[in-house]
C-alpha cells in the first residue's frame, strides 16, 4: 500500500488478507509511521501479517523484487496500459507466481490513490467494475475484492500454465534500464523543452513496460543504450577535433 494514512484501515487489510490465505503486506511511507498499535486492535487476530510488515521509502523499492505487478485504481489516469477487471489480473498473477515469479497488487492511499509516476513504474491496471453512480470503495474493500478473485483460482482452477519463454525481468532491473536510458537521451537533447522531461520519462517507461522485458533482453537493451551513447561520444569527439584542427 502506498502512504495509507490510518491504522484502522491497515488493521482492515491485513484482516481481509488473513481471510483468503495472503500474508505478505507491504507499506509505503505510512502518514503516522509504523507500527501502529491501532492496527492489530483492528486486525481481530490476523497478528501474523502485521508481524510480518515490510516498510519501503519509495513503491519503486517495494517492487523492485517484484516481476509483475497491477495498479489498482478506479481510473488509467492518461496511462497506455492494459486495464483489466480483479478476476483477469489474478488470472495473470495466479500462473506467473505458479511460474515462480515474484508477483504483486499496488493499491493507494486513502485520500489520493495513486500517482501517475507509481503506476508506471507496474505492468498494468486492475479496475473494479463498480457502478458509476457510487464508485467510492475503502480501501480494504478493494483489497477484499481482489483477494477474493485469487483465493477462487487457488481452490478451484485448473493446473497452471507454465511459460516456456525467459521470466519477465524484476522491477529493480526495468528501473535501472529506464533511468540508463533517460540519462543518455538527457544527454542526447532528447528531453526538450525540459519542463516536458517528467511526463516524456513517464511514457517511455509506460511505453517499455509493456514489452515485459526478459533479464536479458534487459541486458541487452542496456547494451544497446551503451554502444548507442559510445558512438555518439566518438563523433562528438571528432567533431571537436575537426574544429580544433580549423582553428590551427
Amino acid at each position: 500500500m502506498d502512504k495509507p494514512q490510518l491504522a484502522d484501515n491497515i488493521g482492515a487489510v491485513a484482516r481481509v488478507m488473513a481471510n483468503f490465505g495472503l500474508s505478505e503486506l507491504r507499506l509505503v511511507s505510512p502518514r503516522d509511521g509504523w507500527p501502529q498499535d491501532r492496527a492489530w486492535a483492528t486486525a481481530s487476530g490476523a497478528d501474523w501479517v502485521l508481524d510480518e510488515v515490510k516498510v519501503f521509502a519509495s513503491v519503486a523499492e517495494a517492487v523492485a523484487d517484484l516481476n509483475t505487478v497491477f495498479s489498482t485504481t478506479a481510473r488509467p489516469r492518461e496511462t497506455r496500459m492494459p486495464v483489466r477487471t480483479p478476476r483477469e489480473s489474478a488470472r495473470i498473477l495466479y500462473d506467473d507466481r505458479a511460474s515462480g515469479l515474484g508477483v504483486g497488487l499496488l493499491f493507494g492511499g486513502e485520500r489520493a490513490g495513486l500517482e501517475t509516476t507509481d503506476i508506471a513504474l507496474t505492468q498494468g491496471i486492475t479496475t473494479i467494475p463498480i457502478d458509476p453512480k457510487h464508485h467510492s470503495l475503502n480501501l480494504a474493500q478493494a483489497v477484499a475484492i481482489n483477494a477474493y478473485e485469487w483465493r477462487t483460482l487457488i481452490l478451484d482452477a485448473p493446473p497452471p500454465r507454465f511459460r516456456e519463454q525467459d521470466p519477465p525481468a524484476s522491477n529493480e532491473l526495468l528501473v535501472g534500464m529506464y533511468e540508463h536510458l533517460e540519462k543518455e537521451l538527457d544527454g542526447g537533447g532528447f528531453f526538450h523543452p525540459p519542463e516536458k522531461k517528467p511526463s516524456m520519462s513517464q511514457n517511455l517507461r509506460v511505453m517499455l513496460g509493456r514489452a515485459q522485458f526478459s533479464e536479458q533482453e534487459v541486458a541487452t537493451f542496456r547494451g544497446v543504450i551503451h554502444a548507442l551513447a559510445k558512438g555518439r561520444g566518438r563523433v562528438l569527439a571528432k567533431l571537436a577535433a575537426a574544429k580544433k584542427g580549423g582553428e590551427g
